[in-house]
């Protein structure tokens, strides 16, 4: 006849859960300020990727046609969806300038990645580099 060995199985109880978590919540709430700045970089990141594909798009209109376009539809660029519209994009983009020698593009952001109520803007013109005129 076998002996069964009693496996003794670890198990917590309601009040070590909770201190658990109390400690997890405070040590997120202590790191939490300090990764704002690096979300709201991370988050401006589209806005330069994408203003660097619209720089190449007026680059090649120009090598084509000698002047920058004035309006996305002939660049054939489609702005992404935003998050206001069940999208993942969180910049509006617009021409704000364009004439047969230069142009000037701004990405404004819809979102306050850092909720200090500014909102993050980049712009780019025939140079092709991005700068942050409003930093969030």
């Amino acid at each position: 006849m076998r002996k069964l060995n009693n496996n003794k199985v670890a198990a917590f109880n309601l009040n070590e859960m909770l201190f658990t978590l109390a400690i997890i919540g405070i040590l997120l709430l202590l790191a939490l300020p300090k990764l704002l700045p690096l979300i709201s970089k991370a988050k401006s990141m589209e806005a330069q990727i994408q203003l660097k594909y619209i720089y190449n798009l007026q680059t090649q209109y120009f090598y084509l046609n000698s002047k920058y376009a004035d309006d996305f539809n002939t660049l054939d660029f489609e702005s992404p969806r935003t998050v206001n519209e069940n999208g993942t994009s969180n910049y509006v983009y617009e021409i704000i300038q364009s004439n047969n020698n230069q142009f000037k593009v701004r990405a404004v952001a819809i979102t306050d990645f850092d909720r200090d109520g500014i909102m993050n803007e980049w712009e780019i013109d025939e140079n092709g580099n991005p700068t942050q005129t409003v930093k969030d």
